[in-house]
């Protein structure tokens, strides 16, 4: 019957599709890689799709997030993003946590019932721990590098972390992850080397932070807020979400 995966079943069968709608896929982070993660996997027909993430949408989201508009700022990210996931796909089972994963609540979570899992964080602490997590419940994760600062999308690549170069943050991710004897990760990474931002008194969060009311991480206490642009973080998140499905459906 003809209906909104007609053109995926083209490609993968029937089959393939039953198994993308019978699976539990979780996502944490909702921003400039993640979002996009979200809308391609919901488009791909993943039947069950839970969202992990605190924040809320920002004016400085705009320029690459999926989810970011002037109707959404000050809005939830993982009710924008359920919302979007339900006009796509209403019959998409579409769980929120309103949370940032850190060692501190990590076994809030049960891990177990995902099929797969992504982690699209920018906290070193907080990637290793669902890193850790998953490994530990026997389910599959893909996990992003560093994506900010970066302009050409053409130089990601997918591997095994111990095979990754160039990447400062895939740099870090290894050997953090030897010491918690993490023998294989894979993960999508740039090969481009990071550009310094551009340092600009007018339009830095450190003086102008215009996160909305009640925001409890925000930008302006990093050390630096990474540049970014509209279209380097999708497509690291479009590769997330294509190897999910390339996986599930194995």
């Amino acid at each position: 019957m003809l209906n909104e995966f007609s053109r995926s079943e083209l490609l993968f069968g029937a089959a393939a599709m039953q198994k993308l709608q019978e699976a539990a896929v979780a996502v944490f982070g909702v921003g400039g890689v993640g979002s996009y993660t979200v809308e391609a996997l919901a488009r791909g027909g993943i039947g069950r799709i839970a969202l992990f993430d605190d924040d809320k949408v920002c004016l400085t989201n705009i320029n690459r997030q999926m989810i970011a508009t002037r109707k959404t700022i000050g809005k939830p990210k993982v009710e924008v993003m359920r919302d979007r996931i339900l006009d796509i796909n209403p019959n998409a089972q579409v769980e929120i946590y309103p949370m940032f994963y850190t060692a501190e609540n990590a076994d809030t979570v049960d891990l177990s019932g995902f099929s797969y899992i992504v982690d699209a964080i920018d906290t070193i602490s907080s990637k290793l721990v669902l890193i850790e997590k998953a490994k530990a419940a026997g389910v599959p994760i893909i996990s992003c590098m560093g994506a900010g600062n970066k302009l050409d999308p053409t130089k990601f690549e997918v591997a095994d972390i111990y095979q990754t170069s160039v990447c400062p943050l895939a740099r870090v991710m290894r050997t953090e992850l030897r010491k918690r004897k993490v023998d294989s990760l894979k993960v999508v990474y740039s090969k481009e080397p990071a550009l310094t931002p551009l340092a600009d008194e007018a339009n830095s969060c450190k003086n102008h932070c215009v996160c909305p009311p009640g925001t409890k991480r925000k930008c302006s206490v990093r050390r630096q807020i990474p540049g970014s642009n509209s279209f380097v973080p999708p497509v690291a998140g479009m590769i997330l979400a294509g190897e999910v499905i390339k996986d599930l459906i194995k």
